[in-house]
């Protein structure tokens, strides 16, 4: 319990020398953004995901084998949607891979503009998610989903995907002894679940009781304040900075 606390501990205040610099919070930002986006795809948009690919395959699946409540079309308009996303962003890796505080910047500086879109079309709409609103809304959040996705890959922090929570459970699993030792980077790891589910939990609450709007608007002044903070922190001698080799 102890080292699941001092790394959790680590992960949320970084040592000044670490490889990784500020980003392990700021990913875990990203991942609680994540929580956010999936609670308004699913519970908002009609059983959709935006960010979580792999649940799409599978309700496209169930959609053209009949299942009722679920749409087809919507799943393959948020994959289309999240792969151009990821294909934006791999042109942002690659453009900014000398700088990854750049990276980060300049990608969630565009993440929060795609997001402030889907909160000026869902107050167009007046809080009724239907049709072509319903569409604007997978198309912005999956674009934006799928290029923090391709982001986050190129920045290469161990165990914080922010989208993706499969390999990292099984991670905590698979990677402690019989023994009882711990996994390594165990309490990044938990960490990591907790924010997703707090995001989500949080995501959920506030759509039922608040409204869209609001969590679409916390989710854009979250990304607001990662982008900022990532380029006050980006001197261009800090070690972080610098790609992976």
């Amino acid at each position: 319990m102890r080292k699941l606390l001092t790394d959790a501990a680590l992960t949320l205040v970084p040592p000044r020398r670490d490889r990784h610099g500020p980003l392990p919070p700021l990913m875990l930002v990203l991942t609680l953004i994540t929580g956010l986006i999936d609670a308004v795809s699913y519970l908002a948009l009609g059983r959709v995901f935006v960010a979580n690919m792999t649940g799409n395959v599978v309700f496209l699946g169930f959609a053209l084998a009949g299942a009722p409540g679920l749409s087809a079309l919507a799943s393959i308009v948020s994959m289309v949607s999240f792969l151009l996303g990821a294909l934006t962003g791999g042109r942002f890796s690659t453009r900014f891979a000398a700088h990854r505080g750049q990276l980060l910047t300049r990608a969630t500086a565009v993440q929060a503009a795609l997001v402030a879109g889907t909160v000026i079309a869902a107050v167009a709409g007046h809080g009724e998610v239907t049709g072509l609103i319903r569409y604007t809304l997978i198309v912005l959040l999956g674009i934006a989903m799928g290029m923090q996705n391709a982001v986050a890959r190129r920045l290469g922090v161990p165990d914080l995907t922010t989208t993706v929570l499969t390999l990292t459970l099984t991670g905590l699993a698979a990677d402690s002894s019989p023994g009882g030792v711990s996994a390594p980077r165990t309490g990044r790891r938990v960490l990591s679940v907790l924010t997703m589910f707090a995001g989500a939990l949080a995501g959920a609450l506030l759509l039922y009781h608040a409204g869209l709007v609001l969590v679409l608007g916390l989710a854009v002044l979250l990304l607001v304040g990662t982008s900022v903070t990532a380029h006050r922190l980006s001197a261009p001698s800090a070690a972080w900075t610098r790609p992976l080799t």
